[in-house]
């Protein structure tokens, strides 16, 4: 749609929508009749079974004509009890069996810090107040989760008004910001995190926030082996609360049900949303330990947390629904066997375009980094926008890709986001193979044109 003919705030002022009239399964279709892939997952990892599943349907039309809304302050619903229930005795790791409910991924990140600090404020360490989270990381939109959050890009409009927090480097073996040798990775980026907290006092820091693979802002790139396991050591000896944010990973994506269980991990919190509702409500939640709980309980009465649409019944019982497709459809296992097969597809295409300078991920959480130069790792100049020029060329071809951009260190840098439904096959993955493929033949004739000598 026009940008003129629109009363609609889109998120880019400038661009020429499609409009996007119906999905089935993998797919979404335009008002044009054009057919797209949804490699994306939405924006993105959020269609964890695809599109247009009669049985969430039906759920949530039940549930409109019956309850849609209530008071949580006043009642509990079947539904959220159903909802709570399903995460707990299928997907939650062992452990978690108290879950609070909220409308997305920002507000789970943010009630999960609240959470922390309650809890330390609770047992009279008051002074614990600082958030730790990683550079290069992103736990939310809004100004509270911007302000732990790592990503240059977004944090920078809003400057001295983002809350306070402090930042470790990321672990991100294609690029270590603290140890050339890697990926012979000694955790040197993990240790960084007892040098924050012994610099600031182990007395002043409440919470260290971390995603398990990182999405958005570098596409995919998933910890290395042994890295959370020294980060579990250090909050311990700390008294720091651990919160893993798997907004983007959890329920299955990573060919898991949570990214953590990949390193035999136990966080204190979990975040999480996107797949728990697969796009057809807005849902999100923080996952506790029933101590953690417990103590709360027992010392104020309540955590100082809660949203207007917190476990709202129409959502949790979209919720359900989908938890319950995941489960009885194996589609964790799909995500393990058809995202290793994704995987090795990418690195045919790392093989062929020299412009793609690392593939990576877990599951079907996977990244495609785009480099100038692969012997240096030089990214492409920033004005080029090589991410969203190839994101635009798949658009164009019939697949949705998720561009970001910084990836090199914040600022410079590009990559591709692939987070498709769970239900996507092999044979799909081949069609989407095949119009990413076109597309950098197409873009990387552009820049040859624009820089002959540089692609």
């Amino acid at each position: 749609m026009d940008p003129d003919a629109t009363n609609v705030i889109h998120r880019d002022l400038t661009k020429v929508y499609p409009t996007v009239v119906r999905g089935e399964g993998i797919y979404l279709f335009d008002a044009d009749g054009r057919r797209y892939i949804d490699g994306s997952g939405g924006s993105a990892a959020v269609t964890s079974i695809g599109h247009g599943v009669p049985e969430v349907a039906d759920a949530i039309a039940h549930q409109a004509r019956t309850l849609a809304y209530a008071p949580t302050h006043a009642f509990t619903t079947e539904p959220i009890e159903a909802c709570a229930r399903t995460i707990v005795e299928e997907f939650a790791p062992a452990g978690f069996s108290k879950v609070w409910f909220v409308s997305g991924g920002s507000e789970a990140t943010e009630n999960a810090v609240k959470m922390a600090l309650q809890h330390q404020r609770d047992r009279g360490r008051s002074s614990k107040q600082i958030v730790i989270g990683r550079w290069m990381s992103f736990h939310g939109a809004t100004l509270g989760a911007l302000g732990y959050g790592g990503n240059a890009g977004r944090r920078r409009p809003y400057g001295l008004a983002l809350p306070a927090a402090e930042h470790i480097p990321p672990c991100f073996p294609y690029r270590c910001w603290v140890n050339p040798r890697c990926p012979g990775c000694d955790l040197t980026c993990a240790d960084q995190l007892e040098r924050t907290i012994r610099q600031l006092g182990p007395e002043n820091v409440a919470a260290f926030i971390a995603e398990p693979a990182v999405g958005a802002t570098i596409g995919a790139v998933a910890a290395t082996d042994g890295y959370f396991a020294r980060i579990r050591e250090i909050c311990d000896r700390h008294d720091v609360v651990f919160i893993a944010d798997e907004v983007m990973t959890g329920f299955g994506r990573t060919g898991r049900n949570f990214a953590m269980e990949h390193w035999d991990v136990s966080p204190d919190l979990i975040a999480c949303a996107k797949g728990i509702s697969g796009g057809y409500a807005p849902l999100g939640a923080v996952l506790a330990k029933p101590e953690f709980v417990a103590e709360a309980r027992q010392r104020r009465g309540s955590f100082v947390i809660g949203h207007t649409a917190s476990g709202n019944p129409l959502s949790c019982a979209a919720g359900a629904a989908v938890l319950r497709y995941i489960a009885d459809h194996h589609l964790v296992d799909n995500a393990a066997r058809v995202g290793a097969y994704f995987l090795e597809r990418l690195r045919d295409l790392r093989d062929r375009h020299a412009m793609i300078g690392d593939v990576r991920g877990l599951g079907l959480l996977l990244g495609v980094e785009f480099v100038r130069d692969r012997e240096t790792k030089a990214p492409f100049p920033r004005e080029w926008n090589v991410g969203r020029r190839v994101g635009a060329a798949t658009l164009e071809r019939g697949l949705v890709s998720y561009p970001g951009a910084g990836t090199a260190d914040g600022i410079d840098g590009d990559h591709l986001l692939y987070a498709p439904p769970l239900t996507i096959s092999c044979d799909q993955v081949d069609d989407l193979i095949a119009i990413l493929d076109a597309s950098l033949v197409a873009v990387a004739e552009e820049l040859n044109a624009k820089a002959p000598a540089s692609v």
